[in-house]
């Protein structure tokens, strides 16, 4: 793994553990493996994460929340809910295809992490889920469940990610983001 990318340890070790976990699991990753990828001793490692499930959760709540934090930012740049959604998924496309294994990681490990999430911080669920209630409130979608909402607009998207995951898919998802604002949209308002 190029030095250059990663000029700080952490980094390093984020980069090559998320490597790592997607390519073989979380549960049968080993810290020599981490180790191992970087030429480091697991005690050089373990200055930086005293354990690898603090790596793991390190990793996925900065990565969850800085992602949930750009969704929203996206979201601000669009005055209508159907615009808003649109921008979001293609948020989620462009997070895939910039960095598919970071994309992947959160996706995979997301069901053993969100409980520890603090009760108020920002997730990618909360920021769909506000731009579909506000629309919700506005007229601009039908009435309806915004949690079931919410849970379809993220079946359209995440599903593809892992049918590419397991290369059912093309691994692009650039290719296919319209296709996904569509049907988004027509799950949001098809009621």
């Amino acid at each position: 793994m190029p030095r250059h990318r990663f000029p700080d340890t952490r980094g390093r070790i984020e980069a090559a553990a998320v490597h790592l976990f997607v390519d073989k699991g979380v549960a049968d990753t080993t810290v020599r493996d981490i180790a191992g990828a970087l030429e480091m001793s697991e005690g050089a490692l373990y200055r930086h994460f005293p354990s690898k499930e603090q790596l793991v959760w390190q990793v996925f709540e900065r990565h969850y929340i800085e992602f949930a934090g750009r969704l929203l930012k996206l979201a601000d740049t669009e005055s209508t809910t159907r615009g808003k959604l649109a921008a979001m998924i293609r948020g989620f496309c462009r997070a895939y295809d910039d960095n598919p294994r970071l994309f992947r990681f959160l996706l995979f490990v997301q069901h053993d992490q969100l409980g520890k999430l603090a009760a108020d911080a920002p997730t990618p669920v909360e920021a769909v889920r506000m731009v579909i209630a506000g629309g919700i409130a506005s007229g601009e979608l039908p009435a309806q469940d915004a949690d079931l909402a919410t849970s379809l607009v993220f079946g359209v998207v995440l599903q593809p990610v892992q049918f590419a995951a397991y290369g059912r898919l093309r691994s692009d998802m650039g290719s296919i983001c319209e296709r996904l604002v569509a049907a988004a949209w027509a799950a949001v308002t098809t009621v």
